[in-house]
């Protein structure tokens, strides 16, 4: 496949007001009602599979803070009265478990895969946080981040099949088959992203790598390789916009374009800012959506800015969240901004919290 363009320089959308760091007071998640559903025989464990919600946290690079971003969502979500399951899925360097303040497990995501052990609630281990578990990532295993297909089949049924209201997968850092199919598995697909050049440039190599995964997943599925590939190649110098390729598409299959449009449509990644220390580094997460639209057509949500705050890193020294630790704290409150606007996407909430 041909890259995309490259993209303009980032910058603020024209007309648009600064995010400021100064946010309004985050809305209780205790105000949010847990989803009840009748869970007897099929009926219900197909409401069951469209109750629950997977949030999948990745980035382009290591260090940006995808792991705190996960432990305190998985808090807010439990401490609002949903049950959640935590997953590190960075199975080459998983560290979840310390940001919950909990000890290396004795059974952890690599027992399940290939040593034998029959359910994910054979490792599932408690957090201390009532409705909140944590499967642990493997330690010390070289091999741990090359799942053969088979093994990571296997994970993602198991995955589906749970019953928690929210499973938050913990990704590795970068774009392995591995995490960009975690990461299109979820609903909420969040990318976490500092305000720097570098996070910046990464974070656009990452959308792009999940964009075409899922290209190719869908022309797997409907057996259009070839209409795609022609789609990709009538277009001097890459792809412009989705909305390009699926025009070429259907002027040779109108229906194969209908059935291209609808999955890609689905396509919807999540932006966090993280460590925000300025009101132009807040922001940045609106010019990002606005790039991606403007350039490529993909939609973006910008969830919000994480202010750079002390309280942060010194939890982690205390192998604490910081909701926990410190609940009164910026970061704590956007944190539980972010994780009320998930639970309002999700229908959760009469009204959305954060505009």
């Amino acid at each position: 496949m041909r890259a995309f363009v490259k993209p303009a320089p980032l910058s603020p959308p024209p007309g648009s007001a600064p995010a400021s760091l100064a946010s309004a007071p985050a809305r209780p998640l205790s105000a949010v009602e847990p989803d009840t559903v009748a869970s007897s025989g099929p009926a219900g464990l197909a409401r069951r599979a469209r109750s629950r919600r997977i949030i999948a946290v990745g980035g382009g690079k290591g260090g940006i803070g995808k792991s705190m971003v996960s432990a305190n969502l998985g808090v807010a979500l439990a401490q609002a009265g949903h049950k959640v399951l935590l997953v590190d899925a960075d199975l080459g360097g998983a560290n979840l478990h310390t940001c919950l303040g909990v000890g290396p497990p004795e059974s952890t995501l690599s027992d399940f895969l290939r040593r034998g052990k029959g359910s994910l609630e054979e490792v599932m281990v408690s957090t201390g946080v009532p409705g909140l578990s944590l499967i642990a990532g493997a330690q010390d295993s070289l091999d741990a981040a090359n799942l053969k297909y088979a093994q990571k089949q296997k994970l993602l049924r198991t995955l589906l099949a749970q019953t928690a209201d929210y499973l938050i997968l913990d990704l590795g850092a970068g774009t392995s088959f591995n995490t960009l199919d975690f990461f299109l598995l979820a609903d909420h697909g969040l990318l976490v992203v500092l305000p720097e050049p570098t996070s910046v440039e990464n974070a656009y190599r990452f959308v792009k790598a999940a964009f075409f995964r899922k290209l190719q997943q869908v022309e797997a599925q409907y057996g259009i390789q070839d209409l795609v590939e022609g789609a990709l190649s009538t277009r001097e110098g890459g792809l412009r916009t989705l909305h390009d390729v699926v025009a070429q598409v259907r002027k040779k299959a109108p229906s194969d374009a209908e059935r291209l449009e609808r999955e890609l449509a689905s396509f919807r990644v999540r932006l966090v800012v993280n460590q925000a220390r300025t009101d132009a580094d807040a922001n940045v997460g609106a010019a990002m959506v606005a790039a991606w639209k403007k350039f490529f057509g993909i939609d973006m949500d910008d969830l919000g800015a994480l202010r750079y705050d002390d309280e942060a890193w010194r939890a982690v020294r205390k192998r604490k969240p910081v909701l926990i630790e410190r609940p009164d704290s910026p970061v704590s409150l956007g944190l539980q901004r972010i994780a009320t606007r998930l639970l309002s996407l999700d229908g959760l909430s009469p009204e959305s919290a954060i505009p």
